[in-house]
């Protein structure tokens, strides 16, 4: 015994001895089913795009969709997020490439069915935007503003198209009140009861989607802060929820994620359904940044953050870095 005596008992350090001991000991893990890889599919290329706010990341042809799908199956990954990015001359303000079976989008998931059939669920991203020349998530009323009610009536007609196309979920995005009742109902009356909904149950109106907006092309007018949460508010994001689930939301999801883990926490601890966070573009694009400027070590932050977000209570993550991670695990 030292003069100390048996101070301190208690040696946390214990268990951070080997990477064998802290791997034993630790209380969360990422898994290659945890995670979703989003993918754009781009109408008139012939080659990939690349995404210059998003290294590593493209606008897909139809053909390197494919095989990116493929890729990500073959390494664990549970599911891919398809958005379409139309030509340009085929925008116009009701968006309604989005709702053309023969649209980009319905493409892209016939496409991806036929090559993997059910080894990854394919999700489609039910929104407007894309679509729209002024580039907002709905239609528009005489002022310039979105017209919350004529925008679901457009939603019910895209979850039929991608339903009818085989989608296995959709993931209405515009953060319109009633979305998600709209589309359910759409769904069940059009004999596609078993295709799933994701809910933006939580999507703030954030600086961080910058990247985004080149990935899909967006024409976008103004700001989306009529519609897309206040990043003040937390309270709000419960209530969203509340609806959310009364309207027969299968999954719900808060996006972006890093910004918001206490949004995260707080609803996962209120649901007995699955919880999605996505890591969005500019969250991808702050890292690679950093990395390529040698100020971080870039796997290290990509798993961190990815960690950060499942200890919040992510029980799924839309990552760009989706099938990366995947081989690593």
């Amino acid at each position: 015994m030292t003069k100390y005596g048996s101070f301190p008992g208690a040696r946390p350090r214990r268990l951070r001895t080997t990477p064998a001991m802290r791997r034993m000991v630790a209380e969360y893990r990422l898994h290659p089913a945890d995670l979703i890889l989003p993918a754009f599919v781009r109408e008139g290329i012939a080659e990939p795009v690349p995404i210059s706010a998003m290294p590593g990341v493209v606008q897909h042809t139809r053909d390197t969709l494919r095989k990116a799908a493929v890729e990500a199956a073959a390494a664990g990954v549970a599911g891919i997020m398809l958005f379409g990015v139309p030509e340009d001359e085929k925008k116009d303000a009701a968006g309604t490439a989005g709702t053309d079976p023969d649209g980009i989008l319905q493409q892209a998931i016939r496409d991806v069915r036929s090559e993997i059939g059910d080894d990854l669920v394919v999700m489609s991203d039910l929104c407007l935007d894309e679509y729209t020349d002024h580039g907002h998530c709905g239609v528009l009323d005489a002022d310039g503003r979105v017209d919350n009610d004529a925008t679901l009536e457009r939603y019910a007609e895209m979850a039929q198209v991608q339903a009818d196309a085989g989608v296995h979920v959709v993931g209405p995005s515009g953060m319109m009140d009633g979305q998600v009742g709209v589309i359910r109902d759409a769904l069940d009356q059009t004999g596609h009861e078993d295709v799933s909904v994701l809910a933006y149950t939580v999507k703030y109106s954030s600086a961080f989607y910058g990247p985004f907006r080149e990935a899909v092309g967006s024409s976008l007018k103004g700001d989306r802060k009529t519609y897309q949460q206040d990043p003040a508010n937390l309270r709000e994001s419960l209530r969203e929820l509340a609806l959310d689930l009364d309207e027969g939301a299968d999954m719900v999801m808060v996006k972006p994620a890093l910004p918001y883990l206490d949004v995260l926490a707080k609803l996962a601890a209120e649901v007995d359904v699955p919880v999605a966070a996505y890591q969005i573009s500019g969250e991808y694009a702050m890292i690679e940044a950093a990395a390529e400027k040698g100020w971080i070590d870039r796997d290290k932050a990509i798993l961190e953050a990815l960690t950060g977000i499942k200890r919040a209570g992510a029980n799924m993550i839309l990552t760009y870095w989706a099938t990366e991670v995947a081989r690593g695990l």
